[in-house]
C-alpha cells in the first residue's frame, strides 16, 4: 500500500513536537535505504500475506495460510503453547467462526473471517487515533481540532517565507491533507464522524477515496512532477540505491522486469495516472476468497465444500502451525471476534 505519511505524522505530530523535530525525522526517513522486509506496499488489493505462497518449485508455504488465517501481525511466534492448548484456543476461534451455530464452517463464513483479521489493524488504528483525536467523544472531529492537534501551532503559515523550503514542504502537507479530508467528507459540514475518519486514515479502503490514494501516490513518486512515473522513479521509490554505481539486489531486478513487462502497458517508459491506478488498485481478484477456497479444499475430507471443527482441529498445521512451524499467536487473542 502507499506510504503513508500521514500515519508518520499522527505518531508523533500528535505529540505536538516542535516543527524543527519533524522535519528531522522526515529527512531521516527520506534518508533511509529500504530493503525487501520494509519495502512500501502501495498496492491496495494486495495478496493477503507476504508470504509467498507456492515457492518456485511449487512447494506448499502453510505460513502464508497461518497469516491469511489469523493477519499478520497475529502470526508470529510465541512460546510456551502445547500443541494441546493450541487446539483448544482454535476450537474456539472455529466457535465464532460458525456464524450461525450449525456446527459447519462455511466458504462465506471463513472467507469473512479472513477479511476480519486483514481488516483488524485498521479497525484498531481507527479506534485508537479516533480516541486520540476526540478525547471529549464528540460525534464528529472538525478540520480545524484535526490540524490543531495534528500540526500544532500553525497560523503562522500564512505569512511563511516562500523562500522557505521547510515552510513550503509543511504547508504542502497540510493542504495535502486538506484535500484528503475534503473527499472523505462525503455530506460537505467540514467535519468528519467516525466512518469517515476511517476513510481519511485509510483511503485505500474506501472506493470514493481511490482518485485520491491515485494522486498521492504519483505526487510521492514523481519527482521530477511530470504527471508521471518513470522507472528510475519507480525503482527510486523502493531501493535508496538506484542511480548509484552498485550491484542491485535480485528483487530490484525483478521490479524492473515488472515496470517493463508489467506495469508500462504501452511501452513508452513511463506509468501514467491509469497504470498507476491499475497498478496500485489491481482489476478484481478477491484473495480473502481464493484462500478460503483453498484451506476448505486442503482440510475437507468428506468433500462438502464446508468444514467441521475436527476436519480444521485436524489440520491445524495447516491453519495455526505448531511448535516446528510457529503456533498463531492470534489464539492468545481468543476472546475477539
Amino acid at each position: 500500500m502507499q506510504f503513508a505519511l500521514h500515519q508518520l505524522k499522527i505518531m508523533d505530530l500528535l505529540l505536538n513536537q516542535s516543527f524543527l523535530f519533524i522535519v528531522i525525522l522526515l529527512m531521516a526517513i527520506g534518508l533511509a535505504v529500504p530493503n525487501p522486509d520494509n519495502e512500501k506496499k502501495r498496492v491496495v488489493n494486495k495478496p493477503l500475506s507476504d508470504e509467498q505462497h507456492y515457492g518456485d518449485d511449487a512447494e506448499h508455504n502453510v505460513d502464508y495460510d497461518h497469516e491469511a488465517f489469523l493477519g499478520e501481525d497475529e502470526a508470529r511466534t510465541f512460546e510456551n503453547l502445547t500443541p494441546e492448548e493450541s487446539k483448544k484456543r482454535l476450537g474456539e476461534i472455529v466457535d465464532k467462526i460458525d456464524k450461525d451455530n450449525d456446527g459447519f464452517v462455511t466458504q462465506k463464513e471463513l472467507q469473512d473471517w479472513i477479511q476480519f483479521t486483514q481488516k483488524r489493524y485498521i479497525l484498531d488504528d481507527v479506534d485508537r487515533q479516533w480516541k486520540s483525536h476526540n478525547p471529549n467523544k464528540k460525534e464528529v472531529l472538525t478540520w480545524e481540532d484535526y490540524r490543531k492537534v495534528t500540526y500544532g501551532l500553525t497560523d503562522d503559515l500564512e505569512n511563511a517565507d516562500e523562500s522557505n523550503s521547510d515552510d513550503l514542504s509543511y504547508k504542502d502537507m497540510i493542504a495535502r491533507d486538506k484535500r484528503r479530508w475534503e473527499v472523505a467528507d462525503t455530506d460537505d459540514d467540514d467535519a468528519l464522524n467516525e466512518k469517515e475518519f476511517a476513510n481519511f486514515l485509510h483511503p485505500e479502503e474506501a472506493k470514493h477515496m481511490q482518485d485520491v490514494v491515485i494522486q498521492e501516490t504519483l505526487e510521492d513518486i514523481d519527482k521530477d512532477k511530470d504527471g508521471k512515473v518513470s522507472l528510475e522513479e519507480y525503482i527510486g521509490d523502493t531501493y535508496g540505491g538506484a542511480g548509484k554505481n552498485e550491484d542491485e539486489p535480485d528483487w530490484v531486478r525483478s521490479e524492473r522486469d515488472q515496470f517493463m513487462n508489467f506495469r508500462d502497458k504501452d511501452k513508452d517508459g513511463f506509468m501514467d495516472k491509469e497504470e498507476v491506478k491499475e497498478w496500485i488498485l489491481p482489476p478484481d481478484y478477491d484473495h480473502s476468497e481464493a484462500e478460503a477456497r483453498h484451506l476448505i479444499f486442503e482440510s475437507d475430507s468428506n468433500k462438502d465444500q464446508k468444514l467441521t471443527k475436527d476436519e480444521i482441529l485436524g489440520n491445524y498445521d495447516l491453519f495455526v502451525g505448531s511448535q516446528a512451524t510457529d503456533f498463531g499467536e492470534s489464539l492468545m487473542r481468543h476472546d475477539e471476534f
